[in-house]
């Protein structure tokens, strides 16, 4: 039989764009503080919608963030937020645009994995409206191209002269966590050195909130501070938010061949489905223990080693009570209570496909500093999801291994075992 080697996988950039503005610093901040950055929605976007908060990126003009006017036409805002987070991640791993930074690299051998749970609905929205008010001829000729999920990562490896894998992952609101995950095996098993992988999301588009609104899974709360409450018992729905996250993971091989500063190291990853319903979650999240008891055994843990899970934590009624529920069922009921629980969801509302990518790096960032963040929103604890999460930061709590959790409509679920780079 044959021996497959494998390879450990570091983080060496992230990037990130989210309500809680541009960068990753600013969201670590912002998050650590506890503020919440959901806002109120213009008007005109509440009365068309009836949708009255969300979680968008902060005073956002293409032109503003270095798109020309020729790149807005060409990139919808999906791929515009990819394209910022990623270049904060490359440029923190030492990589520019173009061939810059990569001279001595086989660029086959970096892929792309960047994910969009829906996609250009903006560009869906206004050339739909377009043909019925004026007929196909005025549809615009980019259509398709600026429609298309998996045009982020084509515009990633296009913008970056990445030669690789380039795939697009789509499981709804786990797709940034399934593709981390699927660039991670990539090095993992050799087919790749390195991988620029991540999420996005624009879904802050009239038909993305009308539609989720529809299905009765949106807070309808109209005070942006009691709106988002992941685990609380008086959480109601959740917020819809936009952004991207973008990480760079390379084999340890690699990394250290460059002289880069790693960040943290993924050890393993689990991805599960639930063969349930088309949006309810299993109640007691059976397939979720799986998903996180696979990427605990893929680095060599066990639930005793885990330090804090990222929770999914979207603070809607079935999500929260089943995530509780998993982490008990993996854990078991003693420790399954006690093991810190963290939402970012009340910082800076669901992200939807992005979700995921931005939470891997919160979960980098607290193995990598010895902390884990509050969750902003959370005041009353829940009988019925019992899980110790804290409006405060924990601070100077080493940690062998956590779990960045995300699960996605049809029952997908992933999980990202970070550990500290030791």
């Amino acid at each position: 039989m044959t021996t497959i080697e494998t390879h450990r996988v570091v983080i060496t950039g992230m990037g990130a764009v989210t309500p809680a503005g541009f960068g990753v610093g600013s969201l670590w901040y912002k998050l650590m503080e506890g503020e919440c950055c959901i806002t109120r929605l213009p008007d005109e976007l509440m009365e068309e919608t009836g949708v009255a908060i969300g979680g968008q990126i902060p005073g956002y003009d293409p032109l503003e963030a270095g798109f020309t006017r020729k790149d807005i036409r060409r990139y919808p805002r999906f791929v515009q937020l990819a394209m910022l987070a990623a270049d904060e991640a490359m440029a923190q791993a030492g990589f520019g645009l173009g061939t810059e930074g990569l001279q001595e690299l086989d660029t086959e051998r970096f892929a792309c994995v960047f994910g969009s749970g829906i996609g250009g609905l903006e560009v869906m929205d206004h050339e739909i409206s377009t043909m019925n008010a004026k007929g196909a001829k005025h549809v615009d000729a980019l259509f398709i191209p600026r429609l298309i999920s998996n045009m982020a990562a084509g515009d990633l490896a296009i913008r970056y002269g990445l030669r690789g894998e380039c795939s697009n992952v789509v499981t709804a609101c786990a797709t940034g966590t399934h593709s981390i995950g699927q660039a991670y095996r990539a090095i993992r098993f050799g087919y790749a050195d390195r991988a620029l992988a991540g999420g996005t999301e624009e879904s802050m588009s009239r038909v993305c909130l009308c539609g989720f609104s529809r299905l009765g899974a949106l807070t309808k709360a109209s005070d942006p501070l009691e709106a988002s409450r992941p685990f609380d018992a008086k959480r109601a729905g959740f917020v819809a938010g936009e952004g991207a996250g973008a990480v760079v993971l390379e084999s340890l091989e690699s990394a250290q061949a460059r002289g880069a500063s790693i960040i943290a190291e993924v050890v393993g990853f689990g991805s599960t489905g639930d063969g349930y319903h088309m949006t309810a979650p299993h109640p007691q999240g059976e397939g979720a223990v799986r998903a996180m008891r696979q990427a605990l055994a893929e680095g060599g843990f066990t639930p005793a080693d885990l330090g804090h899970v990222n929770a999914h934590g979207t603070g809607t009624q079935a999500n929260d009570q089943m995530e509780s529920a998993a982490i008990r069922g993996l854990c078991g009921e003693e420790f399954g209570r006690e093991v810190p629980v963290v939402s970012v969801k009340g910082c800076t509302g669901h992200l939807l496909g992005a979700a995921g990518a931005v939470e891997a790096i919160v979960c980098a960032l607290s193995v990598a500093q010895d902390v884990v963040p509050p969750t902003v929103g959370f005041a009353n604890p829940d009988p019925k999801c019992p899980a110790n999460v804290s409006s405060q930061p924990l601070r100077n709590l080493p940690q062998k291994v956590a779990l960045s959790n995300s699960f996605g409509f049809g029952g997908h679920n992933g999980s990202l075992a970070i550990a500290p780079f030791a």
